[in-house]
């Protein structure tokens, strides 16, 4: 800011000697160079500093009896006499140095400021309605009334638009065609250079440092979204980790997918936790916990409606893990096996809630189910495993096979 206010002053002083015809705009190049401009800017702002006990008329006679002895070599030797006493930049380029502050000061205030897509806003608007829908009833909130809605909504819609538009450069980077990581691999389409850098670079760096500012900023942030922030990271890292390996035929731990499967829903748990700071609530721990064990055998469910377009796609996938690590004739049995111990643990803090809210829930639980059609999205639907894409490498290459013209 002192920056900014330096070079406030100096355009006003500049501003000043034009409207004063001492700085005129068709006189030579040499003197009308903005070099010039800021050296009589700052040699005015010199001038009228206050210095002991002299007034402006006498500075103005000491100036008009000095000046005209001043040549340019008295200041080339004046220069060598007193070179080692003058900092570096100089009495204009420090003005330079200023702009260059203030020039840095706005790119980092706009590189932290947290911006989304229209894109990442269509996107995210399904999440928000199941939300609303799903998650207003913990906190004693009708989603049905227009009011309650709006009043949470702008923010709510922003930090889940915000996750989405990360997720979307996590997708570009896994169609990366590298082995490892593609963080810790050059681009190579030349064409393409551009948007992977700057996917990278959104994950190399804190990605959700502008979303995290902001919310500082309005007083909502605390730990515990911090840490859920850090699981999306987590998560992002892991499923381009088992993607990759699953390209590439490599070994895949049955932990990792067992953590992504936990870490996925991370934008519920940050939404919910942000609607607890909204109300001036606190968070409570079994409604958490129910959540949790909810959230995911909704993402199980999800896994196997989606089943054969994240192969297509190369995303995470609970079941393409497990063909992977179990082979297609055990897969199936383990998964089931998976999802029964979920279950076990979802119906028991089903029945430590109030009886109330457990009834709303399964019933919106079955209303997601009925609108989905065969998707089941309640954990309490039916279990459908798809039949098992032995060859992913070959289910590609005939689904995504280039069409070619015909006559």
């Amino acid at each position: 800011m002192e920056g900014l206010k330096k070079l406030e002053k100096v355009q006003n002083t500049i501003m000043f000697l034009q409207n004063h015809n001492l700085i005129d705009s068709s006189s030579s190049p040499h003197l009308n160079h903005p070099d010039s401009n800021r050296f009589l800017a700052n040699l005015l702002l010199l001038l009228i500093q206050p210095c002991g006990q002299l007034d402006m008329e006498a500075k103005s006679h000491l100036i008009s009896a000095t000046l005209p002895k001043i040549s340019a070599s008295f200041l080339e030797e004046a220069s060598l006499f007193l070179g080692e006493n003058i900092g570096e930049e100089g009495f204009c380029n420090g003005i330079h140095s200023d702009q260059k502050a203030v020039v840095q000061s706005l790119n980092s205030e706009i590189s932290d400021m947290a911006i989304v897509g229209y894109d990442a806003m269509q996107r995210a608007n399904s999440t928000l309605e199941d939300f609303c829908r799903s998650y207003f009833m913990f906190h004693g909130m009708d989603a049905n009334k227009p009011q309650t809605t709006f009043r949470y909504l702008p923010l709510l819609s922003f930090t889940e638009s915000y996750i989405y538009q990360l997720d979307n450069l996590n997708e570009k980077l896994m169609q990366l065609p590298t082995s490892g990581d593609p963080l810790n691999k050059p681009p190579d389409a030349e064409g393409n250079r551009s948007c992977i850098i700057s996917s990278a670079e959104s994950f190399k760096t804190d990605p959700f440092r502008p979303l995290v500012l902001l919310l500082e900023r309005l007083g909502l942030l605390t730990e515990r979204i911090k840490e859920e922030f850090k699981c999306g990271e987590q998560y992002w890292t892991i499923e381009r980790k088992l993607c990759s390996a699953l390209t590439n035929r490599l070994e895949i731990s049955i932990d990792d997918v067992k953590m992504a499967i936990h870490l996925k829903s991370f934008d519920y748990r940050v939404l919910n936790l942000l609607l607890y700071q909204l109300r001036g609530e606190k968070v409570n721990e079994l409604h958490m916990d129910f959540l949790s064990v909810s959230e995911f055998l909704v993402e199980v469910s999800d896994d196997l409606f989606d089943y054969e377009d994240d192969v297509l796609e190369n995303s995470f996938n609970v079941l393409r893990m497990f063909v992977r690590i179990y082979g297609s004739g055990r897969a199936p049995v383990m998964l089931a096996k998976f999802i029964a111990e979920a279950e076990e643990k979802y119906n028991c803090l089903l029945k430590a809630l109030d009886p109330i809210l457990s009834v709303k829930y399964q019933r919106r639980c079955e209303e997601a189910t009925s609108e989905g059609g065969e998707k089941s999205t309640s954990p309490l639907g039916s279990w459908t495993i798809p039949p098992i894409i032995k060859d992913e490498e070959l289910y590609r290459s005939e689904h995504l096979r280039p069409t070619t013209a015909t006559n």
